[in-house]
C-alpha cells in the first residue's frame, strides 16, 4: 500500500483514503451484514464542501487571515469530483473583481487567465438571419477563460497556504449534535453494490467534523437544499423560490482563420419560441478553442421540449454553422444555474455554518456571471467564520456583511431582468432596456418570479409535439457521442444515486399526463422509457450516464426524483470547461 502523510488529523492525502487496519475491507467476499460500520472521525476548525470558486476562495481567505493574525486554524475542503475542477462547468467570461481582492498578484503568479475580451456582440436570431442589438453586457476588462482550469489553480494556491483538499470523496450526510446544530459532514461509503452488499473494495465513509461547516456545492447542492428546508432559510431571508436554467456546453477547436481570441457573442431568439427564456453564448478562448453553449430556463411549458435537441438545432443557424464546419468537438457537458437572483437568496447562515456561492444563488443573470460573486461570498463567509472562531462574534454577521457588500448592490440593481421575461421575449427585452438604460437598476418596484419551474410544465394533450431533425455528425450529434466527450464515468455496480420517492409515478403520472418529460429534459439520457415483456413502457434509469447537472431534481413535475451524491470520484471529468 502506498504511504501518505497528512499531519496530525488523520489518514487523507492526495485524494486517497488509507483505511486503518482495524477497519480493513472485507477479504474478497461480499458482506450483507447490517451491523453499523465504524467510521473514522476527523476534526477541523472549518470544513468546506465543494472545491469550486466559492469553497476555494473561502479556504484561501481563512488561511490568509491566519497568516495575518499569526493563528493556526485547520481547514479542509472535500470535493466529490475525481480531481479539483472535474465537475466545474461555466461559460465563462470572467470578471476579476473578487480575484483582485483575494489574490492581487494573480497575473504574476500565472493564473490561467490570458485572453481579454476583444469584442462583444449581441444578436437576435430569426431562423435565417441575425440582427445586431445594443450589447448590454459591458465585458470590457473581462477575460475568456476555462473555469475548471482556474479552479485547479485556486486549489494549488489553497494547498500552498496549508488547506487540506480531498478530491474523490462525496459529502453525503449532514452531521448534527443533540441541539440540531451542524457539526460537520460524512462522506458516503465506497464499494457498496447495487444490491446493498459490500464489495471486496468496501471502504466506510469518514466523518469530517468542524466547528464551522461551509456548504459550497454549486447550484442545487444536495446538502444545501436539505439545510435550507430544515431551517426554513428561504422564509427567514424573505426569499422567493429559486428558479433555474440548464446550460449545455461544448468546447470546439476550429481552424485558425476563423479564430478571434477574446471575441464574445450572445444570442437570443431562434430556435426558442417567444415564451421560452434562453439564449446562446460563443466565446473564443486561446489555442483555437471556442466555448459554445446554450442556456434554457427550466420554467418552459411544453413537455415535448428538449433542451439538448434545441442546442443541436441552434448550431445549424447560417450565422453559426460556418464557424464550426471543419472543427472538432473537444468536450461536452451540462449544468444547471440559478436565475432567481436577488429575490431568491435564502438566509445563508444556519446553526454551525453557512451556505455560499451558487448553493445560495448569487448569479447575476443579465451579466450571465456568477463566479465573481461566488468567490466574494466565500471570502465574506471566511472572514465571519474567522471572527467567530477567534473572537466569538456571531456567524450571523456574514448576512450583515453580505448585504453591505458589492454583491448585494449588484444583484439588487439586476433584480428585475429575469422576471421581466415572464411576459415573453419582446416585452422582456423592452422592460430590460428600461431597467438598464433608463432606471439603471433603481426602479421603485421589484418584480416577482412566476411559479416554480416544476409547476410550469403543461399537460401533453395541451401541447404540440416537437419533431427534431436527426444529427448530421458534423455540427450536431446524438447524446451517446456527446456523452463520450464529457469523460463521464460511474461504477455501474453501486447504489443508485437517483431516487424515485414513489416508483409508480413515472408510469401513472409522468408518462400518461406529461408524455415522459424526463426522457427529454435530461441532457445525458439518464431516463428512458423502455417496453417490458408485455409491451408496457417502464422507466429505466441509466445512472451511469449522469452529468450531475441536477435538471431532474428541479424539473420533475411531481418532484419525485431526488438527486443524491454517487460514490466520490464518479461523474464527468472536465478539463477545459
Amino acid at each position: 500500500m502506498e504511504t501518505f502523510s497528512r499531519g496530525k488529523n488523520g489518514f487523507f492525502s492526495s485524494g486517497y483514503l488509507v483505511i486503518p487496519t482495524n477497519i480493513a475491507t472485507s477479504s474478497g467476499v461480499r458482506s450483507f451484514s447490517s451491523e453499523p460500520v465504524s467510521r473514522e472521525s476527523m476534526n477541523y476548525d472549518v470544513v468546506i464542501v465543494g472545491a469550486g470558486p466559492a469553497g476555494l476562495s473561502a479556504a484561501i481567505r481563512l488561511k490568509q487571515l491566519c497568516k495575518q493574525k499569526d493563528v493556526d486554524l485547520s481547514v479542509c475542503v472535500v470535493e466529490k469530483g475525481a480531481e479539483v475542477g472535474a465537475h466545474i462547468l461555466s461559460g465563462n467570461v470572467f470578471e476579476t473583481r473578487a480575484l483582485n481582492e483575494l489574490l492581487p498578484q494573480w497575473k504574476q503568479e500565472e493564473a490561467p487567465i490570458h485572453v481579454p475580451v476583444s469584442s462583444d456582440k449581441f444578436w437576435l436570431l430569426s431562423e435565417t438571419r441575425a440582427f445586431s442589438l445594443p450589447c448590454p453586457f459591458n465585458n470590457e476588462g473581462n477575460y475568456v477563460i476555462s473555469l475548471s482550469q482556474l479552479v485547479r489553480w485556486l486549489g494549488l494556491k489553497a494547498e500552498e497556504l496549508g488547506v487540506e483538499i480531498y478530491p474523490g470523496f462525496a459529502a453525503s450526510e449532514i452531521l448534527y449534535d443533540t441541539s440540531d446544530k451542524v457539526i460537520g459532514i460524512a462522506t458516503n461509503d465506497m464499494g457498496v453494490a447495487k444490491d446493498g452488499s459490500r464489495k471486496d473494495n468496501f471502504q466506510p465513509g469518514v466523518e469530517l467534523k468542524g466547528h464551522i461547516t461551509l456548504l459550497a456545492e454549486g447550484c442545487r447542492g444536495s446538502l444545501s437544499e436539505k439545510v435550507i428546508k430544515k431551517y426554513d432559510l428561504r422564509k427567514k431571508g424573505h426569499g422567493q423560490h429559486q428558479t433555474y436554467a440548464l446550460g449545455i456546453k461544448e468546447v470546439w477547436e476550429i481552424s485558425a482563420d476563423k479564430h478571434e481570441p477574446g471575441s464574445v457573442l450572445h444570442t437570443i431568439g431562434w430556435p426558442l419560441d417567444h415564451k421560452t427564456y434562453g439564449g446562446s453564448f460563443l466565446y473564443h478562448m486561446k489555442d483555437r478553442q471556442v466555448a459554445l453553449g446554450f442556456v434554457v430556463a427550466l420554467n418552459y411549458h411544453n413537455p415535448f421540449f428538449n433542451p439538448y435537441e434545441e442546442f443541436q438545432k441552434f448550431k445549424h443557424h447560417p450565422s453559426i454553422r460556418p464557424l464550426l464546419q471543419g472543427g472538432t468537438v473537444l468536450q461536452y457537458g451540462a449544468r444547471t444555474l440559478n436565475e432567481g437572483g436577488y429575490q431568491s437568496i435564502p438566509y445563508p447562515v444556519f446553526p454551525g455554518g453557512a451556505i455560499i456561492g451558487c448553493s445560495a444563488g448569487f448569479l447575476n443573470v443579465p451579466k450571465i456571471k456568477g463566479s465573481h460573486t461566488a468567490m466574494k461570498s466565500g471570502m465574506l463567509a471566511a472572514e465571519s467564520a474567522f471572527n467567530t472562531l477567534q473572537e466569538g462574534s456571531p456567524l450571523e454577521f456574514f448576512w450583515d456583511n453580505l448585504r453591505t457588500s458589492w454583491i448585494w448592490k449588484e444583484l439588487y440593481s439586476a433584480r428585475n431582468y429575469r422576471p421581466a421575461f415572464e411576459y415573453g421575449l419582446f416585452p422582456g427585452l423592452a422592460l430590460s432596456a428600461l431597467e438598464h438604460y433608463i432606471m439603471k437598476g433603481k426602479s421603485p418596484w421589484t418584480l416577482k418570479h412566476g411559479k416554480p419551474d416544476h409547476e410550469s410544465i403543461e399537460e401533453a394533450q395541451r401541447c404540440t409535439p416537437i419533431h427534431y431533425p436527426k444529427p448530421d455528425g458534423i455540427v450536431s450529434f446524438d447524446i451517446p457521442t456527446s456523452l463520450y466527450r464529457s469523460n463521464t464515468n460511474h461504477d455501474h455496480d453501486q447504489l443508485a444515486h437517483l431516487h424515485l420517492k414513489d416508483p409508480k409515478i413515472p408510469e401513472l403520472v409522468n408518462l400518461p399526463v406529461y408524455a415522459g418529460p424526463e426522457s427529454r429534459y435530461c441532457p445525458a439520457r439518464v431516463y428512458e422509457y423502455i417496453p417490458d415483456e408485455s409491451g408496457q413502457l417502464k422507466l429505466q434509469i441509466n445512472a451511469q450516464n449522469c452529468l450531475h447537472c441536477k435538471a431532474c431534481d428541479i424539473k420533475d413535475p411531481k418532484q419525485n426524483i431526488e438527486w443524491t451524491v454517487p460514490e466520490g470520484g464518479g461523474g464527468p471529468g472536465y478539463t477545459i470547461m
